[in-house]
């Protein structure tokens, strides 16, 4: 079970990291992040203050986070170097790291939200050394390939070896993102829930958070599909993020919330699917979303 706290903290319980070693680039950060087997805390920014009484966070060790971050990488990459650094066919961006960080080219801006400026703006401001494509990234420099094919032609490029390795490098790094994004999101979606629903919203994001099994689904969830903050990122005015598919779980048991937030995200992305404009294709994703939310029980 994880402990409530008011506060997101991350606690180095060990030294090792998703890669099991410190690499040059971050001395600095391996012997902050557990080389002396000393505690660090990671406090998400930006939180709304709303609702103080009701927002609260939840405490993992170092290697839990590890663990998580390492399953979200399956998810996406399948675990590989090389699927850190891709761009999907019927898409407009590239997707980076272990989360599939959204980074939109120069004069492009679709209705998903950008991330990978805030990862990199994350990692940098842990002290991380930035290779020389990613320096001011954070200050909305856009994506230097302009389509996917440029972006498939540059595969074996310099630049884009230094960016994988980079990605590789950094994965301990990219794990604490995903976890402070999602110690951001509950005062978001608090926000943007209806009066009537806030209550409910709360109180099962904490069930989940009472599960290892829970966390990993928020932490994974919410990176997949966002927060369901956005009304960008709508189909027919109907959401698929994180919100609603707490929205659409009403049950109490602890350990019977992975489950429920299970059959709840595959209704919700089956309705996505079902909204969505016709020549976006998305049926040929939901299988792949399917599985995925399946791993959330151990389905």
């Amino acid at each position: 079970m994880f402990p409530r706290r008011s506060s997101l903290r991350l606690v180095a319980a060990e030294s090792r990291t998703l890669m099991d070693k410190c690499h040059t680039s971050r001395k600095q950060l391996c012997h902050r992040f557990g080389g002396g087997g000393l505690p660090f805390a990671v406090i998400a920014t930006g939180l709304i203050a709303l609702w103080p009484e009701l927002a609260q966070a939840f405490t993992l060790s170092h290697s839990d986070a590890l663990k998580v971050g390492k399953r979200v990488w399956q998810n996406e990459c399948g675990g590989t170097i090389s699927g850190l650094t891709s761009w999907n066919q019927g898409e407009d961006f590239a997707s980076l790291g272990i989360g599939h960080f959204i980074w939109y080219p120069n004069g492009r801006r679709g209705p998903f939200e950008e991330s990978f400026p805030k990862l990199v703006s994350f990692i940098s401001s842990r002290g991380a050394k930035l290779p020389a494509l990613l320096l001011g990234v954070g200050s909305l420099q856009p994506c230097p390939w302009n389509s996917r094919a440029e972006f498939l032609q540059a595969e074996n490029t310099s630049e884009m070896n230094q960016l994988r390795r980079f990605l590789a490098d950094t994965i301990d790094l990219q794990a604490e993102f995903l976890v402070a994004r999602l110690d951001a999101s509950l005062p978001k979606m608090l926000a943007e829930a209806a009066p009537a629903d806030r209550t409910n919203v709360q109180k099962q994001f904490e069930r989940l958070t009472k599960t290892p099994q829970g966390c990993y689904a928020l932490i994974d969830y919410v990176n997949f599909k966002g927060e369901g903050v956005l009304h960008t990122e709508r189909y027919q005015g109907q959401g698929w993020g994180l919100l609603q598919v707490l929205e659409a779980i009403q049950g109490n048991s602890d350990s019977g919330a992975p489950d429920e937030f299970a059959r709840a995200a595959k209704v919700v992305l089956t309705r996505r699917v079902q909204n969505a404009p016709a020549d976006r294709h998305e049926s040929r994703w939901l299988t792949g979303w399917l599985r995925r939310v399946n791993s959330y029980s151990g389905g």
